[in-house]
């Protein structure tokens, strides 16, 4: 078994052969908007995944959350979730997942970082500490009207009801033009979902490609540039 150092070192000689290497994809939308299965079309991960089939480390604190709620016996309904039980597992979700994440930026790892998007300023803030050691930084968001929403949400594993849907979905809504100003014509990927997978198909195949373009795309920065030139030495 490698020991902690030895496995950061093994994520950094990972990063300075990594196709993604200094690149972040954050992914926005609400619950019924098919963010997460649209993302796992499109190639940037998806619920549950581990990493995507470009190659990026998936970051989410959903499936280690949903696997404390099984393992505590309780249903992943809204009371359970709200509940101070359900919090207090979410808040050790996301300790697990902070770890995680640090653990795959020591090698600079290709990201995708799995969210709603309701927070703006949560998003920005972890954006451009990743921009200022040398990430290029992207946005997928995935867009629906709130009755595909609302209709969606039915269906889904852990239904949240139409009210909590409405909320969440103008919480994400309002910070559309944010992102765009923010992220850039370039690096902000909008896509529609109100169709059907089959409707969007030949949407979502350009979709993959592009993004495999992006992720292909050396790093812009001086910083990342820097990094890799001062890696490679150590991993003759």
């Amino acid at each position: 078994m490698k020991s902690f150092q030895e496995y950061l070192e093994y994520m950094i000689q990972e990063g300075v052969n990594d196709p993604g290497i200094f690149k972040a994809f954050f992914t926005a939308g609400g619950p019924g908007s098919g963010k997460s299965a649209v993302a796992s079309r499109v190639g940037a991960g998806g619920r549950g995944s581990k990493m995507s089939p470009h190659g990026l480390k998936v970051v989410d604190s959903d499936p280690a959350f949903q696997l404390l709620l099984k393992r505590a016996g309780m249903a992943a309904n809204p009371e359970n979730i709200d509940s101070p039980e359900g919090q207090a597992l979410r808040d050790r979700a996301k300790s697990f997942t902070k770890r995680q994440q640090s653990t795959f930026l020591e090698g600079r790892l290709g990201l995708l970082i799995d969210g709603t998007g309701k927070d703006y300023g949560k998003i920005k803030k972890m954006s451009d500490a990743l921009r200022n050691i040398g990430y290029d930084t992207y946005m997928l968001f995935v867009n629906t009207a709130l009755e595909t929403a609302i209709e969606r949400d039915k269906y889904r594993e852990r239904v949240l009801g139409p009210e909590r849907v409405t909320t969440l979905w103008n919480q994400v809504q309002k910070n559309l033009g944010k992102f765009q100003s923010y992220f850039g014509r370039e690096n902000f990927i909008l896509i529609d979902n109100n169709k059907s997978f089959e409707d969007n198909k030949v949407i979502l195949d350009k979709m993959f490609v592009e993004i495999g373009k992006l992720i292909d795309k050396p790093p812009t920065s001086r910083a990342a540039h820097a990094w890799m030139k001062s890696q490679r030495p150590q991993m003759r």
